[in-house]
């Protein structure tokens, strides 16, 4: 083999300068001094916009090919950015590594959990979970599990306050429970019992009977009209015989009337401020009774009184010196329940002059109450815009009425046993259903605040309410649709009752008067 065959030819590539970029700038500028400037003529007072300086081409470049933009960009602040970011990722990292993190697993899942962290992530170790538990607290503060902590704390502190708690009742209170149970099961039963009893009449038949009440109602007037006071009536209650009709004043006296004539029987004398309302004891007039009537005033007395003397009987004392709105007896006249202006009410045992119960569960002062039939269940309305439903033969609160805006001022139980009609200062009435412890129906009643609400007693076919607007209106049951307006009051009306008979409507106003309605056709 010859050594030219070992040689290996290499061939030099040609390459190829384009020049530098100082050249083509010099270049640039040459040409840019080269076009004559155009100066501004004195004759003219318009500016030219100067012509456009278009570089020539160097070379075999096309000028369209180059980058003549004016823009930067400004790359120190980029960079700063970036170099922050790493000291203070380098700083958190310095920061992590002197946070004391417990080496006890258990306590570290524990930590995380408060934290709202997942306590375990896929194939971590007790040394990962540690190390992440210990960026999370560099990252968010050593002390943030405490500040958990004490949030946690608060809210459960918020959620016992909110929600209804019981204390240990007296034997007294035992034995008043155990009574009332017997005493309103049978009561129940035979209620119950006409329920169905009234299913079976014929659809027409019940129609008609709700035509010629509606034609009742709609012709109600003022019947008679009487200067109760020298000053505003506050509440007005029928005796259980429909012939007597008691009123409570502002002036501190209470008074008896007869009915329909309304001339005046009695002054009751005994209280010295504001009488808030007076009530008739359910078997008033009969022998045995305690007493025949109950009145309550501003300064928190509470008296019983009797047909025979102007001067009270006995005083209920517990009260003072919160004010007590509304009082309601018992269907069997055993027991009194007092509204208290200090967010309770009370159960007050007649026969053995003691106080058995006292409730508390509203946020603002209590205002009004209402027995149902039975009598197993009370329910209560505040100023703090609730109504509550009570068991009295376990002491529960077993329905929380939430839908008024503002103060529940009228509460009353429908003869059915089930519906509850509530009377607001949000110029609404809401009827709600026991059953399924819900509201049915609201009713945007008047103009001005509701200031009482009363089923017809009995049949409960139609509600009545009153109001701040001088109006007392009626409405059908079931249909809600209104009936009648009575207008009659030269001020805001401040109570009604109906008879038991449902012949009259009293109605008692800030007027000082009180009024009986009547239909036409009974005058």
């Amino acid at each position: 083999m010859s050594d030219d065959e070992d040689l290996l030819y290499i061939k030099r590539q040609k390459t190829i300068h384009y020049g530098g970029l100082d050249e083509l700038e010099k270049e640039k500028l040459a040409a840019a001094s080269a076009v004559p400037q155009i100066a501004e003529t004195p004759e003219e007072n318009v500016e030219e916009e100067p012509e456009k300086v278009v570089p020539k081409p160097v070379g075999n470049m096309e000028i369209g090919n180059m980058h003549i933009s004016d823009e930067y960009m400004d790359i120190e602040d980029e960079v700063s950015k970036d170099k922050q970011a790493l000291l203070d990722e380098f700083e958190r990292r310095k920061k992590a590594r002197h946070v004391n993190v417990s080496t006890d697993d258990n306590e570290v899942r524990q930590n995380l959990r408060q934290l709202g962290e997942p306590i375990c992530l896929f194939g971590e170790g007790p040394a990962e979970r540690r190390s992440r538990l210990r960026d999370l607290l560099a990252r968010l503060g050593e002390d943030a599990i405490q500040k958990k902590q004490e949030e946690e704390e608060e809210k459960l502190k918020q959620e016992r306050d909110q929600e209804t708690w019981y204390h240990e009742g007296s034997e007294t209170l035992r034995a008043a429970r155990l009574w009332i149970a017997k005493y309103s099961l049978p009561r129940a039963k035979e209620r119950l019992k006409q329920a169905r009893e009234e299913l079976k009449i014929p659809e027409a038949t019940a129609t008609a009977k709700r035509q010629e009440l509606q034609k009742h109602l709609t012709s109600l007037s003022i019947f008679c009209s009487q200067i109760g006071d020298t000053r505003p009536i506050s509440y007005c209650s029928f005796s259980p015989d429909s012939k007597k009709l008691a009123t409570s004043s502002w002036s501190g006296l209470c008074k008896l009337w007869s009915v329909p004539d309304c001339n005046e029987i009695r002054t009751l004398r005994g209280h010295s401020c504001n009488v808030c309302a007076i009530e008739w004891h359910p078997k008033a007039g009969v022998e045995g009774s305690v007493c025949a009537l109950a009145s309550c005033a501003v300064d928190g007395t509470v008296k019983l009184w009797s047909m025979e003397s102007d001067e009270p009987v006995a005083d209920v004392e517990g009260h003072s010196p919160h004010r007590v709105s509304r009082l309601g007896f018992h269907p069997s006249g055993r027991l009194l329940a007092t509204c208290c202006y200090d967010s309770s009410w009370r159960l007050w045992d007649l026969e053995s002059a003691q106080e058995i119960l006292h409730q508390e569960g509203h946020s603002c002062p209590v205002y009004c109450i209402s027995f149902q039939v039975d009598g197993s269940i009370a329910a209560t309305g505040g100023l703090d815009s609730f109504g509550r439903v009570w068991d009295l033969r376990t002491g529960r609160c077993i329905m929380f009425m939430e839908g008024h805006l503002k103060s529940v001022y009228g509460i009353d139980f429908s003869p059915d046993g089930y519906h509850i009609a509530t009377a607001s200062e949000d110029n609404s009435c809401i009827v709600w259903d026991l059953r399924m412890r819900n509201r049915v129906y609201t009713i945007p009643a008047h103009s001005n605040l509701l200031s009482h609400v009363k089923y017809q007693p009995g049949a409960g076919n139609f509600i009545i309410t009153a109001s701040y607007d001088n109006t007392v209106k009626v409405w059908s049951n079931k249909t809600w649709q209104p009936l009648k307006t009575l207008s009659g009051h030269d001020g805001k009306v401040m109570c009604l009752d109906i008879s038991p008979d449902s012949k009259y409507i009293a109605t008692a106003s800030y007027d000082r008067t009180f009024k009986l309605w009547t239909p036409e056709e009974a005058v």
